[in-house]
């Protein structure tokens, strides 16, 4: 499995347009008969990323286009285990994500030749296992806009709370204080790891602390994050999800992921026998609509005119694609 690993993830900007020239997605051509569909899930369907994969597959349930069935919860070691009790079930379609148990879950792929892997992973797809395809929330684009958004309120002072520093939550964060510097050029951050991906009381003990170090707007890719920016009054931008219902007076915008481009394309290639190894996370991207910013709601009105002429003025350029949002997967650095 070294091809994978190795691969550049830059890779992903070259081949998108081969993507989709491909023919991987003929749109609309789904067949009659649903194909069974598993989803594997390390943590609650209620978490953020996890839950617009489980809406995306059940949207596609009612549709009458899959038969779809759920494990959450999943330890890193069970997971193999469970793959394979999909795989032996006849499921022909395995969604999930694998950035903890990369190398076992690519050995179970290889055992199961004729069922579809469709898993979120940190490394590009393997030409030696065709029959595994991998996708991320490239939705850089969505977290660029809300930063431009976020510098316009804030004060300069910015905290920042993820889970683990890796590529899929670095280039979303380096996106977002992208778009707060074109509003807030001398904007400072405060940028902190939890360590897990579902810890609501670490995530909001991490922001009391970056807002008695002075911030005034938090940015909430974990859970637990806005619940400390309400009490203690100070603006939050969401991640994947819009949590603006929960935090009216809080929550400003969010960068929301869209996952059913990424499923109905490969739902597509499995009824179609075109299914093969290939980065999906093209379907992420603005242009694919596979990502967007909220409504202001709440807000409406708060935001000047001149930010949300600039948001449209760049949503506009993004997805005529005459204006790029950089892709940068290092981890942030506090400043």
């Amino acid at each position: 499995m070294a091809k994978a690993f190795s691969a550049s993830r830059r890779h992903l900007l070259m081949t998108g347009s081969a993507l989709l020239a491909s023919g991987l997605m003929p749109r609309g051509a789904f067949a009659q008969t649903p194909i069974r569909v598993a989803g594997i899930y390390t943590v609650p369907v209620e978490q953020q990323w996890v839950s617009r994969i489980h809406l995306a597959a059940e949207t596609a349930k009612a549709a009458g286009r899959v038969e779809y069935s759920y494990t959450e919860n999943v330890s890193n070691t069970d997971y193999p285990r469970v793959m394979r009790e999909y795989a032996e079930a006849g499921v022909q379609l395995i969604v999930g994500e694998i950035f903890g148990v990369e190398q076992e879950a690519r050995e179970v792929a290889a055992d199961y030749p004729d069922v579809a892997f469709l898993m979120g992973s940190s490394f590009l797809e393997d030409d030696s296992l065709p029959n595994l395809a991998v996708f991320d929330n490239y939705i850089q684009d969505a977290s660029y806009l809300t930063g431009i958004i976020a510098g316009s309120l804030s004060s300069g002072n910015v905290g920042m709370v993820g889970g683990f520093p890796i590529p899929e939550v670095n280039r979303l964060m380096h996106a977002f204080m992208a778009g707060v510097r074109e509003a807030s050029p001398e904007a400072k951050f405060q940028v902190s790891f939890i360590g897990s991906w579902f810890d609501p009381p670490k995530a909001k003990e991490t922001a009391f602390a970056m807002i008695e170090g002075g911030a005034d707007m938090l940015y909430a890719e974990r859970f637990g994050v806005s619940d400390a920016a309400q009490e203690k009054g100070v603006l939050a931008i969401g991640n994947v999800i819009d949590t603006q219902g929960d935090y009216p007076e809080t929550v400003v915008v969010s960068a929301l992921w869209h996952f059913e481009p990424t499923l109905d394309a490969a739902i597509a290639a499995v009824q179609s026998g075109a299914f093969k190894a290939a980065n999906y996370g093209l379907y992420s991207y603005m242009k694919e609509n596979g990502c967007s910013i909220s409504a202001l709601g709440t807000f409406e009105g708060k935001v000047s005119g001149e930010t949300m002429a600039l948001v449209a003025e760049r949503e506009a350029a993004i997805r005529a694609g005459t204006f790029t949002v950089e892709v940068n997967d290092e981890e942030p650095k506090s400043s």
